[in-house]
């Protein structure tokens, strides 16, 4: 398996409980999509997943590592082989587009290469290719303050394709582009992964991007796994009760306490 948890539960500081005791295993080269209602714990379970945070209580193994049971230093060589791709990449204003891009490698490279490439860029052909796939290659030498918010995430997604990890986790990374747009990136994103035999794992709010683009779903509500399908599985009836009570949804039936058999693939 590349990725497991086993038992997993996360508790933040205020006493959130975001995640109860989640059992996933996730095999190399899937390609999984995990739907739910705000606050149901998609960011908290793909952070976990990506070694940021460390959970409560429970174990998360990460390509035949177990995270938490490591060094600071080998925690850190494995983050190197995990590609996060946040929902409003951490970029800085004035930085270059290039440069923002390039900074996938800072943890392949030692401290000296990667300073030097904040004030030369050491790899512009890198760069740009991996921006051309995202039909940026023209914004190679831009601000990432002249950009757009879905560019932004298109960066962001460039500047995980340029690292080439093993494990790509992606947290609604298309939430700022229009339909058109964000199917055309989740695409290249999932090309990418089946070319090289990079697990997959994104959350999406739109479920019909969701079913069209990943073979396996996960719904995630209140901190537990709801359900656990192939897409063709995945029934309207699930979705209401999934997304029950949420003001964007049509109305479901109320949906009695959601400790239930999860369907499993």
């Amino acid at each position: 398996m590349t990725l497991r948890l086993k038992h997993a539960s996360l508790r933040h500081a205020n006493g959130v409980e975001a995640l109860r005791a989640v059992d996933l295993q996730i095999a190399v080269g899937e390609h999984v999509a995990i739907i739910g209602p705000s606050g149901a714990g998609k960011s908290s379970l793909l952070n976990l997943l990506a070694t940021a945070i460390r959970p409560s209580s429970g174990e998360v193994e990460v390509l035949g590592e177990r995270a938490w049971h490591l060094s600071a230093r080998q925690r850190q060589r494995l983050r190197a082989r995990i590609g996060l791709v946040h929902q409003a990449p951490p970029l800085p204003p004035r930085q270059r587009v290039v440069t923002a891009v390039l900074a996938g490698k800072l943890g392949q490279w030692g401290l000296g290469k990667s300073l030097l490439n904040l004030l030369h860029p050491l790899d512009v052909p890198g760069a740009r290719a991996a921006l051309a796939r995202l039909d940026l290659g023209d914004k190679l030498f831009a601000q990432c303050q002249q950009l757009s918010g879905g560019q932004l995430q298109r960066v962001g997604i460039a500047r995980v394709l340029y690292q080439a990890p093993q494990v790509l986790l992606a947290d609604e990374p298309v939430s700022a582009m229009d339909p058109v747009l964000a199917g055309h990136t989740l695409s290249v994103l999932a090309r990418h992964a089946r070319e090289h035999q990079v697990t997959l794992v994104a959350s999406l709010h739109a479920v019909d991007l969701a079913l069209s683009h990943f073979p396996r779903i996960i719904g995630l509500r209140d901190g537990q796994i709801l359900f656990d399908c192939p897409a063709e599985q995945v029934s309207q009836d699930m979705l209401d009760a999934l997304y029950a009570n949420e003001q964007l949804q049509s109305p479901a039936p109320t949906v009695a306490p959601l400790i239930v058999q999860i369907p499993r693939c």
